[in-house]
């Protein structure tokens, strides 16, 4: 063995952090099977944190050959999901994580700057894309799932303290179900009630809208579509309301193109037009509202895009005669004050949903009171640990050896060697913003 292959086999050790930002985050990003096959394949140590909650235990990963231990100085690269503790870093090491730092969030610039001071390099799974800008390593369809059925489960609280039985009412929140395979044979039973017995009167007809075609709203659909579902086309809503069938729940997927619309009424919508300049276009979706019990927020939104839903159109909504059919809004995407007006925090598993009135610019926990009741939780993903954790494992393991292969000690970024999907999700090299992430620098 030459002397560059065993300085690459002694260094190519990798630690995994324990979750800790609540007692729901039980996921990882590398399962024990995955270690085992760095380990054979490539000759990569882990060294892995102990935890009480991880989905995986400490034996598991043990067996699979990893050193369980609080320490994980030897790794030179660390892994994690959540943000980490400003407290945890050390110095010129490399961490790959979900860093929720590139919308310049305020809560999270303490912990850039830290990294930034002791001289750290991140790389963010958020930003692992490919040519076409799709993320190559996510949770969303997870979060989706989870979103889905925990936001069903509300629509069926909220109608039984409304006083209105529905099927709905013997959903149950993802945490309550034992896996995947459960939630889907159950949702199964609950479909066959509605084909058989029909949804109430007052509720035909059931129009679940998903604004947004990603990952997200792709799981949300994957859950929805196992009950009786016909998809309908947002034009075709109206007619839906002439002759509509209440042994079916119709669905309706919202693009760009439905959610805005130019600022120059003899302009025609141009989907790059609006990613490019999204002051050119104003807010089009409020006038789908009025027809939607629930309504799944799936976008990825900032602060340049008009917001799907307003404070000012519920209050206005709120004040005539008729009553609005929304019950429930399924905020997956969960940016605070964002493309949902009214989202003013997030939420948790043990207290999932609060209810905002429009009357008093309120909210308060629960499903209970005057107004709409928002699903808010923002780890959702964590809800299915296992299979979230073995998926998202799936898609990681294939980058990982490169980066345990790259050399971070390099004085030049453009000279280390990364895949390019890898290189782009660089956000600081050695304590230095890199120049795609340079504009961070204004929230610092």
């Amino acid at each position: 063995m030459d002397g560059r292959s065993w300085v690459y086999h002694m260094s190519a050790a990798l630690g995994i952090r324990r979750e800790d930002k609540n007692r729901w985050e039980q996921r990882v990003p590398l399962t024990p099977q995955h270690v085992m096959d760095l380990k054979k394949k490539y000759d990569i140590e882990t060294f892995i944190q102990p935890s009480d909650i991880r989905i995986f235990t400490g034996n598991e990963y043990q067996n699979a050959g990893a050193h369980v231990q609080d320490s994980l100085t030897p790794s030179s690269v660390v892994f994690a999901v959540k943000e980490i503790p400003v407290d945890f870093f050390e110095k010129g090491k490399t961490y790959v994580f979900f860093s929720h730092t590139i919308k310049g969030q305020e809560h999270n610039m303490p912990m850039l700057k830290k990294m930034m001071e002791i001289g750290c390099t991140l790389i963010d799974y958020e930003r692992i894309v490919d040519a076409s800008g799709r993320r190559l390593v996510f949770f969303g369809r997870f979060a989706g799932l989870a979103g889905m059925i925990d936001t069903l489960w509300t629509f069926g609280q909220r109608l039984k303290w409304e006083h209105i039985d529905s099927p709905f009412r013997k959903i149950k929140q993802t945490i309550h179900y034992k896996d995947l395979q459960d939630i889907k044979k159950h949702f199964i039973s609950v479909g066959k009630d509605i084909k058989t017995k029909g949804l109430p009167q007052i509720l035909t007809p059931l129009i679940i809208g998903f604004a947004g075609y990603g990952h997200v709203s792709m799981g949300a659909q994957e859950i929805l579509d196992i009950l009786p579902v016909k998809e309908i086309k947002p034009g075709e809503i109206d007619s839906i309301y002439k002759n509509p069938s209440n042994k079916i729940i119709y669905k309706v997927v919202f693009k760009e193109e439905h959610m805005v619309q130019p600022v120059e009424s003899d302009k025609k919508f141009d989907l790059n037009e609006y990613y490019s300049h999204p002051e050119k276009y104003s807010p089009a979706f409020e006038c789908y509202i009025p027809s939607l019990s629930i309504l799944m927020n799936c976008i990825f939104w900032n602060t340049q895009y008009p917001r799907l839903l307003t404070k000012k159109y519920l209050k206005k909504s709120f004040e005539k005669k008729e009553k609005l059919r929304l019950k429930v809004i399924g905020d997956i995407s969960v940016d605070i004050n964002g493309a949902i007006e009214f989202t003013e925090k997030t939420t948790s598993p043990d207290s999932p949903v609060f209810l905002y009135n429009p009357s008093t610019d309120t909210i308060k926990d629960g499903y209970k009171g005057d107004g709409i009741v928002v699903m808010a939780v923002d780890n959702l993903p964590c809800e299915l640990p296992k299979e979230s954790s073995q998926s998202f494992s799936e898609t990681l393991i294939r980058f990982v050896p490169d980066m345990m292969k790259a050399d971070f000690t390099l004085d030049d970024f453009d000279l280390v060697k990364l895949p390019p999907e890898i290189k782009n999700a660089v956000i600081l090299y050695q304590g230095k913003l890199t120049p795609t992430y340079n504009y961070i620098n204004k929230y610092l």
